[in-house]
């Protein structure tokens, strides 16, 4: 079998047992939680497209995150648009400001790439706290749609996030296995010589930021619904930051499969964390992860897995 027909049904299957897991009706708290470890695999896979094929590591995570949100949270004040549409624009409005910051940030490498994502950070933050039809600094209540299948909300939020896991996947492990992923990591391990190559650097760099621009706004885009409650501070968490860099380093910013790994060790973690002590110890936990493959295992899980087998 063809590996795309072979990615597709792995696809459709992880899809399906989503729905069949939404169909058992078990605990809330399971679809709760676990739309969350799914919504981190969007975002690290998002993150690595940029950070890991192309070597631009990316502190502006909240910002794209939280454009999808308030894209969804005007659309639904202004429209009462469906889930799809709030996805399709939370995602093009991403990629349009992903495009645009990699059009001004054309020169800038390494730290300076990193400390202008963050710049943007900060400003989308400020214009959306005085921006009061969107809820401003008070924040805004959501109401969810009635009759969702499944009998809940939050269950059919669950089983959408995990459609948007396998495409984020999907699209990841295309990148990287096209000439796209060769290019990209040319770009990362020496743009200078790629551009001499003849390697399109500045186009797979727009294509790059736009890319995870999208996947990171489609992450964004159902939150609103999920929280019921949308204020900058919780679209704009420094969470979103620190683990969409942390869970790519840990799983492997190589491989498409690294980021997964990653949000689903880290994010189960914290969720259990969550549970058992406190969610203020969820930065404590990637804190101290982190610095122990960094030292430990630099490559990540992945890397660690092909070194033992080299031995």
């Amino acid at each position: 079998m063809a590996r795309p027909a072979r990615a597709l049904l792995v696809g459709l299957a992880v899809v399906g047992a989503g729905i069949v897991v939404a169909a058992l009706r078990v605990n809330q708290y399971v679809y709760f939680a676990g739309y969350v470890v799914l919504q981190y695999v969007v975002i690290a896979t998002a993150w690595n497209i940029l950070g890991g094929y192309a070597g631009y590591v990316n502190f502006g995570t909240p910002a794209f995150f939280a454009l999808g949100a308030y894209t969804a949270v005007f659309l639904i004040q202004s429209t009462r648009a469906p889930l799809p549409v709030l996805i399709l624009a939370g995602g093009l409005v991403s990629a349009l400001l992903g495009l645009g910051i990699g059009y001004l940030t054309l020169r800038l490498r390494g730290v300076f790439f990193s400390i202008a994502t963050l710049a943007l950070s900060i400003v989308l933050q400020t214009m959306i706290i005085n921006w009061e039809y969107v809820g401003g600094s008070r924040g805004l209540s959501v109401i969810r749609p009635s009759g969702p299948p499944f009998g809940s909300y939050v269950t059919f939020l669950f089983t959408v996030m995990v459609l948007l896991s396998v495409v984020a996947v999907t699209v990841a492990r295309f990148i990287e296995r096209s000439w796209i992923g060769r290019g990209l990591a040319a770009l990362r391990d020496n743009e200078e010589a790629a551009e001499c190559m003849g390697v399109p650097t500045l186009r797979l760099k727009l294509f790059a930021t736009t890319v995870s621009g999208f996947l990171l706004g489609v992450a964004g885009a159902p939150f609103p619904y999920y929280v019921t409650f949308v204020e900058p501070n919780s679209a704009f968490n420094l969470d979103y930051a620190v683990n969409a860099l942390a869970m790519p380093m840990i799983g492997g910013t190589t491989n498409w499969l690294g980021p997964v790994i990653g949000a689903m060790l880290l994010g189960t973690a914290q969720q259990l964390a969550t549970v058992t002590i406190s969610s203020e110890m969820n930065l404590f936990i990637v804190g101290v992860v982190l610095v122990a493959f960094v030292v430990l295992a630099p490559e990540g899980i992945l890397g660690l897995v092909r070194r033992l087998r080299g031995r």
